[in-house]
């Protein structure tokens, strides 16, 4: 019988997407990589930013906390529109946004400004970060092979973070802080274009899913998240006891409780709280989480250290942190193979001791500590167990997620990611400050005591991580099925269709 010629276009576009899941997957790759490299953007370079705007610490530290202020409290309902109105569709509004607010931050002539181009930049980051990682399904249908692709892009949120670092270096270093937000813009403008031009290269996605937005929900949720980040942020500056922290804790705390008891009675819930009734992936967001902490606040007293006590150059302190971002696209692909052969708790508690371990390399650190020892060692520690973590931790939380709800399971998988480095990284600096407050009276100099204190903070985090690793594998291991192979079992696949 012969075809009708009304289907051959729907033949060849489904023949496309078998040919091209490797691209489509470089590029959703691409703009996640992207959208958390923003995060780090401003680190190295925000001595010479508030030097040229004349910004006080306050104000910097909201320059570099706003971004995650709005993609962190936007994340859910990012997730949940996508599912409502099609990823694809999502990703490309996302991508826009992000890429004129980026192209704003750059340009921006004063304080204000930057600062409300760095929220617009989270706002379109958490319309296009869910939206991309849903589509992951589609590219890889198989439960297999989708496993396998969760388990690489698990380890891209560390190694965007790393890259965010190094930009910002070499911005401060050969030009200006503002090129350090030309190179989002453009990948924004470029990966929009693509999905928009070349509707081949990356499947519609699910079939929106005709309910309503759950927009009481929403408004809760991105309001409680984005004030308790808000809190947990300026505690380092203003104290854990200032009114205004407390304030912001215990505000973002009620409404909190509101969004749980709306969600709880409503028809159409923003996140179904049966969604995280599964222990698996309740501990997976949180060992991302923990991961996540810990890799930024690698970042934060590293970088910290490394000028303020070292005196080291911006572009020298990036060289440095170079073999932590080599690192980590080794490790991811080891993880890979890991969870063919591993449940995938059993790789994450792996992660998580193995990252302890480099944190406690690093938790050596002193004035006169050299580059070629510890300090190497941990760096090259650290992001092998994170990346391990990432990757299985990642899986663990979408794994068996419906297909209506990849949205969802993409923005709690977001929302982990950035808000772990705002609990994690507030909680270690004001340990830090104390260490290095009780340092200094004691009659250490200053160097010293700064040392110490950043020191103290690493040490306390792995032990976080420890007691984190002890509570992943007895959780996973009772409640968890027990596979005699990992996840990720291994298939014959044919050219192109492995990621």
């Amino acid at each position: 019988m012969p075809l009708d010629p009304a289907l051959l276009p729907a033949r060849n576009l489904e023949r496309s997407f078998q040919k091209s899941p490797r691209l489509a997957f470089a590029l959703l790759a691409t703009v996640q990589v992207t959208l958390i490299l923003a995060i780090t953007v401003t680190a190295i370079a925000l001595p010479a930013l508030g030097a040229e705007l004349g910004l006080r610490s306050g104000q910097l530290a909201l320059v570099s906390a706003g971004y995650g202020l709005a993609f962190g409290g936007l994340l859910l309902l990012g997730g949940r529109l996508a599912d409502l109105l099609g990823p694809r569709r999502m990703l490309i509004i996302g991508l826009a946004g992000f890429g004129l607010a980026s192209a704003a931050a750059g340009l921006s002539p004063d304080f204000w400004r930057l600062l409300g181009s760095r929220l617009a930049q989270g706002t379109g980051a958490a319309l296009a970060a869910p939206a991309a990682m849903a589509l992951l399904r589609d590219v890889y249908p198989d439960r297999d092979r989708h496993a396998r692709a969760v388990a690489l892009w698990g380890g891209l949120a560390p190694l965007g973070a790393t890259a965010g670092i190094a930009l910002s270096g070499v911005a401060a270093t050969w030009g200006s802080w503002r090129w350090a937000f030309a190179l989002p813009a453009a990948v924004a403008a470029v990966a929009a274009v693509a999905a928009m031009a070349a509707p081949r290269l990356l499947p519609p996605g699910a079939p929106p899913t005709p309910a309503k937005l759950d927009l009481p929900g929403a408004l809760l949720a991105t309001l409680g998240i984005a004030t308790i980040s808000y809190g947990l942020v300026t505690a380092g500056d203003q104290g854990w006891a200032s009114r205004g922290t407390v304030i912001s804790l215990l505000a973002g705390t009620v409404v909190l409780a509101g969004f749980v008891t709306v969600e709880y009675r409503s028809a159409a819930p923003l996140v179904p709280l049966r969604f995280l009734r599964s222990t698996r992936r309740v501990a997976g967001l949180a060992a991302l989480a923990m991961a996540a902490a810990g890799h930024a606040s690698i970042g934060f007293f590293l970088a910290l250290y490394l000028q303020q006590v070292r005196g080291l150059s911006p572009l020298v302190t990036t060289a440095a942190f170079l073999p932590f971002l080599l690192t980590l696209p080794l490790a991811g692909s080891a993880a890979t193979r890991l969870l063919t052969r591993f449940p995938p708790y059993a790789v994450a508690t792996g992660g998580l001791v193995t990252a302890a371990a480099g944190l406690l390399l690093l938790g050596q650190l002193a004035v006169d500590t050299p580059y070629a020892g510890t300090l190497l060692a941990g760096l090259l520690v650290f992001p092998a167990g994170a990346a391990l973590t990432f990757a299985a931790a990642t899986v663990v939380a979408v794994q068996d997620a419906p297909a209506h709800q990849g949205g969802l399971a993409a923005g709690l998988v977001n929302t982990a990611v950035e808000l772990g480095p705002t609990l994690g990284l507030a909680l270690l600096v004001s340990l830090a400050g104390t260490r290095t407050a009780g340092l200094l009276d004691a009659g250490h100099p200053l160097p010293a005591a700064t040392s110490g204190g950043y020191g103290f903070a690493l040490d306390v985090a792995a032990a976080g991580f420890t007691v984190a690793a002890a509570g992943t594998f007895w959780w996973g291991r009772r409640r968890s099925p027990q596979p005699t192979t990992g996840i990720c079992s291994p298939q014959p696949t044919t050219e192109g269709e492995n990621p």
